[in-house]
C-alpha cells in the first residue's frame, strides 16, 4: 500500500479532517450510557450523536499519527492504522443525515463494519512500536521517549472511548439481552464471576505455553455485584493474572517445590470496587517499577506479530502492552491500575463505581 498523508487526499478531505481535528470532543457521562433507555427516539438521537462526534475523535488521532517522533509516522505498520482511522473518517462523513429509523439501522451497520475493521489497531499498533524498538535499541524506558508513550496513552485512550460509544449503541440493537444489561454495561456484574473466567482463560494460554499452569485462588463474595462493562474487567484481569502465571511458573520451572497459588482478592467499599492480585514470582527490581507501564519494555521477549489481533492472546508475554492499556481502562471508568513489588508482585485494580464519571478525553 502506498504512503498517503493527509494533504495527498482530495482537497475537501483533507481540509474536511484539518477542521474537524480542531473541533472540541464531547465527552459523554457513564452514567448517561447505563440509564440509556432504548427507545426508537433514543436510538435515533444516539445515532445524530455518533454521527457528529465519531468524525471528530477520529480526525483528532489521524493528524497526531501525521506528526509523530523518531520516524514512527512513517512506519508501515502505522500508516496501516492511520489509513483506517481515515476511511473510517471518510465513510462516517458521507453518510447522510440521519433522520429516522431507517436511516439508523442503516447507520448501526455501518458503526459495526468500522468496528470490525479497527479489530486489528493494537497489534498492528505493536509491529510499529516493534520496529521504532529495532531502531532506537531495546532497553527503552518511559523516561527515555515520553513523547512516544504519551501519544500512545492518548491514543488507546481515545480507542477504548471510541469502541465503547460505537459498541455500546450497536449493543442496544441485540435482540433477547438479560434484564440486567444496558448495551455493554451490566447493572450487576460479579466481580467474582468475570475473575473466574478470566483466570481460566489465562489458565489456559498459560497451559498452551507452559504444558502447565500454577493454581489461583478467589477470595471474596460471589453474589456481590455493581455496574460496569464485564468484557473490560475480564481484559484487565485476564492481563494481570497472565503475568503472574508466568512469574511464577517461570521462578519454580527449575526447581522441585510446587508453584505457590496466586490469589484475587475482591473488595467492596463504599466508593471503589478494588482487586488485588498478588503472587510469588519474585517481583520486579524497584529500577524497572517505571518500565512496565511503557509500552516498549517488556521482561519477556518479544514474540512474533500476525497483525491479527485474535492471535495475540496465544503468547503469554512480550508485546509491553498489557499492563499500559488494562490501567487506560481502569482509568476510563474513573478508576486506577497500581503495582507494587517487593518479594513477590502485587497489583490492586481500583474500579470506580458508575456514577456521573465523565469520559476521560485525551
Amino acid at each position: 500500500m502506498a504512503a498517503r498523508r493527509v494533504a495527498d487526499y482530495a482537497a475537501h478531505v483533507a481540509e474536511d479532517l484539518y477542521n474537524c481535528s480542531l473541533k472540541r470532543q464531547t465527552g459523554v457521562s457513564l452514567k448517561h450510557m447505563m440509564d440509556f433507555v432504548p427507545t426508537q427516539r433514543n436510538l435515533l438521537l444516539s445515532a445524530q450523536f455518533l454521527h457528529k462526534e465519531l468524525p471528530i475523535r477520529l480526525a483528532h488521532r489521524v493528524l497526531e499519527l501525521e506528526n509523530l517522533p523518531y520516524g514512527l509516522t512513517e512506519k508501515i505498520p502505522i500508516l496501516q492504522v492511520r489509513q483506517w482511522y481515515i476511511d473510517s473518517f471518510r465513510d462516517l462523513r458521507s453518510f447522510p443525515d440521519i433522520r429516522n429509523s431507517q436511516d439508523e439501522a442503516s447507520f448501526t451497520n455501518l458503526l459495526y463494519q468500522i468496528k470490525r475493521r479497527h479489530a486489528d489497531v493494537i497489534s498492528t499498533m505493536a509491529l510499529g512500536i516493534r520496529e521504532l524498538k529495532q531502531d532506537i535499541g531495546p532497553r527503552i524506558g518511559r523516561d527515555d521517549v515520553p513523547e512516544v508513550h504519551q501519544f500512545m496513552d492518548r491514543f488507546f485512550m481515545s480507542r477504548i472511548g471510541i469502541r465503547m460509544l460505537i459498541g455500546q449503541h450497536v449493543a442496544m440493537h441485540i435482540p433477547n439481552q438479560p434484564p440486567s444489561y444496558v448495551g455493554l454495561i451490566s447493572t450487576k456484574a460479579s466481580p467474582v464471576e468475570i475473575s473466574r473466567n478470566a483466570v481460566e482463560d489465562a489458565q489456559v494460554v498459560c497451559r498452551r505455553a507452559y504444558g502447565d499452569t500454577p493454581d489461583v485462588h478467589i477470595y471474596g463474595d460471589p453474589k456481590f455485584t455493581f455496574a460496569y462493562v464485564p468484557t473490560h474487567l475480564h481484559h484487565m484481569i485476564f492481563e494481570l493474572v497472565k503475568n503472574s502465571l508466568r512469574a511464577v511458573l517461570v521462578r519454580y520451572m527449575k526447581t522441585s517445590s510446587d508453584p505457590p497459588p496466586i490469589r484475587v482478592i475482591v473488595a467492596d467499599g463504599l466508593e471503589d470496587v478494588t482487586i488485588k492480585i498478588s503472587d510469588e514470582g519474585g517481583g520486579i527490581p524497584r529500577s524497572g517499577i517505571s518500565k512496565i507501564w511503557s509500552y516498549l519494555y517488556s521482561t519477556a521477549d518479544t514474540p512474533s506479530v500476525s497483525g491479527n489481533s485474535r492471535d495475540m492472546p496465544s503468547a503469554m508475554a512480550g508485546y509491553g502492552f498489557g499492563l499500559p492499556i488494562s490501567r487506560l481502562h481502569a482509568r476510563y471508568f474513573g478508576g486506577d491500575l497500581q503495582v507494587m513489588s517487593m518479594e513477590g508482585y502485587d497489583a490492586y485494580l481500583h474500579l470506580t463505581r458508575l456514577g456521573n464519571v465523565q469520559e476521560p478525553l485525551p
